[in-house]
């Protein structure tokens, strides 16, 4: 039996709660994989509780993920520094209101449009004090493929992203035999694509660019509560 993300998810959840049982196939999984066990208590309840082998695979998993997850926060942070360096104020983590379906599109009613929460993996804008120069862009990072592939599949989080900045890019990490996760034509049109190769971004396809002429209050607010990155590490300073 092939474990998935909704068996390693349960068993998390079991392992958290007090035990109490679903009763379902995905539970009689896990039970038959040894991976959890049922415990009668003396009033003829019956919990659940997570087994040794259980509890392996949970630290097995959360090995894996942290993994991925230093891969992918280790590429935020290049993208961020880069943007910085070229110039740019830069931002991880942010929450940005957008708004999505139909607003800017012709012969379409506004009821059409929806608000939803982008959250790029980086936001930068020209450091200038001309609002119209702005040019917002977001970064999307992407360490694996899997990750990447999950996300094409959500065309209303690339329009928010649209929505925010006037360009969107995906940075594609890149394999053990250095190439890409992915290929340019994979990623849709309406985005740039570039890969993190050794220590440089290399662009494999630029993005279309939307002017922008000026930020909505709520994105400015939202860039007052963070803190912009800095594009000087190590000794950098002192060349200046």
């Amino acid at each position: 039996m092939t474990l998935t993300r909704r068996h390693h998810q349960r068993l998390r959840d079991l392992y958290r709660s007090a035990g109490w049982p679903c009763r379902d196939m995905l539970e009689v999984e896990l039970l038959a994989a040894g991976l959890v066990a049922r415990v009668v208590h003396p009033d003829g309840n019956e919990t659940m509780r997570v087994t040794d082998a259980g509890l392996a695979l949970l630290a097995e998993v959360y090995q894996a993920n942290k993994a991925a997850r230093s891969a992918h926060e280790a590429l935020v942070e290049r993208v961020a520094i880069e943007m910085s360096r070229a110039g740019r104020l830069a931002w991880r983590g942010l929450s940005l209101r957008a708004r999505v379906g139909g607003e800017a599109e012709a012969n379409t009613p506004a009821q059409t449009a929806g608000w939803c929460i982008a959250c790029p993996d980086v936001f930068s804008i020209r450091n200038t004090t001309v609002e119209a120069y702005l040019e917002p862009i977001v970064h999307e990072v992407k360490a694996s493929r899997a990750d990447l592939l999950g996300d094409l599949k959500k065309p209303a989080k690339r329009a928010a992203y649209l929505d925010v900045g006037g360009e969107c890019w995906y940075v594609l990490a890149s394999d053990a035999a250095g190439k890409p996760i992915a290929r340019p034509e994979e990623i849709p049109l309406e985005c740039g694509v570039m890969r993190a190769f050794g220590d440089k971004l290399e662009v494999l396809r630029p993005a279309p660019r939307r002017p922008v002429e000026r930020l909505p209050l709520h994105v400015w607010l939202a860039l007052a509560r963070a803190t912009p990155v800095s594009g000087l590490v190590g000794d950098e300073q002192g060349l200046l």
